[in-house]
């Protein structure tokens, strides 16, 4: 059967490769499994429609739509206007408020897209007006944006956890640090690269001028701040489940935009549901094929088949996890990171805990790994889209993307594999 099982693969990863769309990537896995693996499909079936029902999937629907809202809604300006008031007369201080920015996004939508969808139309313009080059500033936005896959709460982390049976909020708090390095890298790569840009800085303002600006925007961005708060609050209080903060991320989201900020009208409140549902649509029917192909595979015993095989050529701990990190992110590249989670984590799962690393660790190692896909031609979806809001060509974007990819990012990819209190310690202090 692992013959069935390597060729049912090498299908979908061929599906995958010639962009056909993802739910019938995973049929046409499924069907050769059925065909020439004479599996029997009516039960697998009906489990996966019964998996479908799970309450915690609905925080997919809802944190997607909560940020579509965001992207609408005037809150992420909002946030960019209050950030900028600290750093607007620091050199390379603009490129820091991108990052900051996206990563508080991030932390309301659970969503990589939203960073790049909200603050991407505001401040490149306003990077590119200041004297960064456009496609740096379009790169170091879409490199910032992918801090909404890891800091919580995140889409994939729910999927992930799903998927794993591992605690949600533990698989949150484990990709918090990780993502949090990765914004404090770019910030500093930020900084550094500035030096050789000829930028206009406000004036550095007095001590009256600063608390007065401060004191001004900050009214104005208190209900956008108090959105994280409340989302994360009540998720870490153990007041909300994360399904429960989602749906508040968007009740709470769609009044703030209609009667404080006043960017959310009827039309793109329809529109915005519109996207999310299109999204949500395609993620549920694919969960569902991938779902179905991930539980044939655990009963033909295929995860213990590979992990036999891949420790008959090492059984040697650091060289297994170089090679599962440059695994996830070759599939990242080819795939988006939801995707990526479903297909390769019950595959893996068994082989990281034969090596002593934790589900919880696991889900820091999966997070960093397929979030940078996002970035990473060919699949790059998220660079993509921050070229066409850029307004500039991607093969223009793609040297500096790669530029802060190494710097920025693959240190922490190698930090969470290998240093283990970067995911495990928060999890830890919360008892997991």
């Amino acid at each position: 059967m692992i013959e069935v099982a390597v060729l049912a693969i090498a299908v979908l990863v061929i599906c995958l490769t010639l962009a056909v769309p993802l739910p019938y990537c995973f049929g046409a896995a499924l069907m050769v499994m059925y065909y020439v693996g004479d599996v029997i499909m009516k039960g697998n079936v009906l489990w996966g429609f019964q998996q479908l029902g799970n309450p915690v999937l609905l925080a997919i629907p809802l944190f997607v739509l909560a940020g579509t809202v965001m992207s609408e809604s005037g809150i992420a300006a909002s946030l960019l206007r209050f950030v900028n008031v600290f750093v607007g007369h620091i050199r390379g201080g603009l490129g820091v408020v991108a990052a900051v920015s996206c990563a508080i996004i991030g932390a309301i939508s659970g969503s990589g897209l939203t960073g790049i969808a909200a603050i991407g139309p505001l401040l490149i313009p306003e990077m590119a007006k200041r004297g960064y080059p456009r496609e740096y500033a379009t790169a170091l936005i879409a490199n910032s944006s992918i801090l909404g896959l890891l800091i919580p709460p995140s889409v994939t982390m729910i999927v992930y956890g799903w998927v794993t049976d591992t605690s949600i909020l533990a698989c949150f708090l484990a990709t918090l640090g990780p993502g949090l390095l990765i914004m404090l890298n770019f910030s500093l790569v930020n900084l550094w690269q500035s030096r050789k840009f000829k930028l206009v800085l406000d004036d550095k303002p007095s001590f009256s001028h600063l608390s007065g600006e401060v004191a001004r925007r900050g009214v104005h961005a208190f209900p956008a701040l108090l959105m994280p708060i409340i989302i994360l609050g009540g998720i870490y209080g153990g007041i909300m489940t994360p399904t429960e903060a989602a749906a508040i991320a968007v009740i709470y989201a769609v009044p703030v935009g209609f009667l404080i900020y006043k960017g959310l009208r009827v039309s793109n409140l329809i529109s915005a549901g519109k996207e999310a549902a299109t999204a949500v649509g395609t993620i549920m029917l694919m969960i569902l094929f991938s779902m179905i192909l991930s539980q044939i595979f655990v009963m033909e015993s295929i995860p213990q088949e590979i992990v036999k095989s891949i420790f008959a050529v090492t059984e040697d701990k650091v060289l297994l996890l170089i090679l599962i990190n440059l695994l996830l992110f070759l599939v990242g590249m080819v795939v988006n990171d939801v995707t990526a989670i479903i297909l390769i984590a019950p595959l893996l799962l068994p082989l990281m805990d034969a090596i002593g690393v934790s589900p919880i660790q696991f889900a820091a190692i999966m997070g960093v790994n397929t979030a940078m896909g996002g970035v990473t031609p060919p699949y790059a979806s998220i660079l993509y889209l921050g070229a066409r809001i850029g307004d500039v060509p991607v093969t223009k974007v793609i040297r500096p993307a790669m530029v802060l990819i190494i710097t920025g990012y693959v240190p922490v990819v190698f930090l969470t594999s290998f240093w283990p209190d970067l995911s495990l310690y928060l999890p830890r202090l919360f008892g997991y």
